[in-house]
C-alpha cells in the first residue's frame, strides 16, 4: 500500500462503508449563526451509529483486511470512541478484538465498549496505552488498528468531507476537532481536492495542544515536551505517533489550528443542548467553542462545524447543562 491518499481513495471508502454507516444531518444552527453574524451548519456525527464519526474509519479499515488478518483478530488503542467503533465492527464481522484504553477513559465509553464481546484493557495514560497496544500486537501477531495513523482510517473519515460538499457546496470554512489528525486529514483531502479555496481549520483545547504545538515547531513533538493538562475534550488528548502520516497531510491542507479554553468547551456543550437540542461530548464541542471565542473570523462566512461525537458521561453532562450563567 502506498503512503498517499487522494479523493479517489475517499470515494472508494464511501462505497465500501455505505451499507454500514449513516449519512449524518447537516443542521443549520440559528444561535451560532446569529452569534457570529454568518451562516453556520453543524455536521452531526454525534448522531452516527456509534455516536461518533469513528465508525466510518473503523469499517473502512477492517473491511480492507485480508481473510487471514480477520481470522487472527485485531488490537487497538483508543481514548474511547475509536475503541467503541472497532468493537461494533468486530462484532458485526464476527472477529476477535482486544482494546486498550487509558485508565482515565470516561465510564460511559468503557461501559459501551463492554457491551460488545471484546477484551478490554485499562492501562496508564493515552501514550502508555498506545505503547501497550503496539507491544501486544507484536507479541500476538495480530493487526493493529490505529485510531488515526492509517490511510484506510483517514479515507473513511474523509467521507464526511464528501457529504458536506454535496449538501453545501458553497461552504467557505470547515471547522474540525483535531487530536491525532485522522479526522481533519481525511476531511481536508476531500475538501481541497474539490476546492482549494475552502479553509479547513482545526480546533483543539489549550489544555492538550499537541498538534497545535507540533505544527508550530514544524515537527511532531512528544507529549512530554508540551505542558498537557486534563481536558474535558478527552477524545483529543494524548500525543501523536512518531512519523504519523496525519501530520504531513495537516501541514499541507489545514490553514490553522485554533486553541480554545476549557470553559468555552463547557459553554459550547451547554449551548448546543439548550439551543440545538444536541448531546455533545467535549471533543465534539471544540468547533462551536472556536466560534464562541472568535466570532469576527466567521462573520459573513458560510461555515460547517463537525460535531464529532456525543459520548459524554451523563453525570458530567448534567453538571454542565444545569449551570446557568
Amino acid at each position: 500500500m502506498s503512503n498517499k491518499i487522494d479523493a479517489r481513495d475517499i470515494k472508494i471508502a464511501r462505497e465500501t462503508i455505505r451499507p454500514f454507516i449513516k449519512i449524518t444531518t447537516l443542521k443549520y444552527s440559528n444561535f451560532l449563526s446569529s452569534l457570529c453574524q454568518g451562516t453556520v451548519y453543524l455536521k452531526l456525527e454525534n448522531t452516527q451509529l456509534s455516536h461518533s464519526f469513528k465508525i466510518r474509519g473503523a469499517f473502512n479499515k477492517i473491511l480492507h483486511l485480508t481473510p487471514e488478518e480477520k481470522q487472527k483478530g485485531i488490537i487497538t488503542c483508543s481514548s474511547g470512541n475509536h475503541g467503541l467503533a472497532t468493537a461494533i465492527v468486530a462484532k458485526k464481522l464476527n472477529m476477535a478484538v482486544k482494546i486498550v484504553v487509558p485508565e482515565t477513559t470516561p465510564r460511559k465509553k468503557i461501559d459501551k465498549i463492554k457491551g460488545y464481546s471484546t477484551e478490554l484493557i485499562l492501562y496508564g495514560d493515552y501514550d502508555k496505552a498506545e505503547q501497550k497496544a503496539l507491544e501486544l500486537t507484536r507479541k500476538e501477531l495480530k493487526t493493529y488498528i490505529s485510531p488515526y495513523n492509517d490511510l484506510d482510517i483517514i479515507a473513511g473519515q474523509g467521507t464526511i468531507g464528501l457529504e458536506i460538499l454535496e449538501e453545501f457546496p458553497e461552504v467557505e470554512k470547515v471547522l474540525v476537532p483535531i487530536g491525532g489528525g485522522g479526522l481533519i486529514a481525511g476531511i481536508a483531502i476531500a475538501i481541497k481536492c474539490k476546492n482549494r479555496s475552502i479553509e479547513v481549520i482545526g480546533a483543539q483545547s489549550e489544555a492538550s495542544p499537541v498538534m497545535y504545538e507540533s505544527l508550530k515547531a514544524g515537527k511532531i513533538l512528544k507529549s512530554e515536551e508540551i505542558k498537557i493538562q486534563d481536558s474535558i475534550a478527552d477524545g483529543l488528548s494524548g500525543g501523536i505517533e512518531e512519523g504519523s502520516i496525519t501530520f504531513k497531510i495537516t501541514q499541507k491542507n489545514v490553514s490553522k489550528v485554533i486553541l480554545v479554553k476549557e470553559e468555552s468547551i463547557k459553554k459550547a456543550i451547554r449551548l448546543l443542548w439548550e439551543k440545538d437540542n444536541q448531546v455533545v461530548e467535549g471533543a465534539g464541542a471544540v468547533g462551536p467553542a472556536v466560534v464562541i471565542e472568535n466570532k469576527e473570523q466567521f462573520k459573513n462566512k458560510k461555515t460547517v462545524i463537525i460535531i464529532s461525537g456525543g459520548n459524554i458521561d451523563n453525570k458530567l453532562f448534567d453538571e454542565i447543562t444545569k449551570v446557568s450563567k
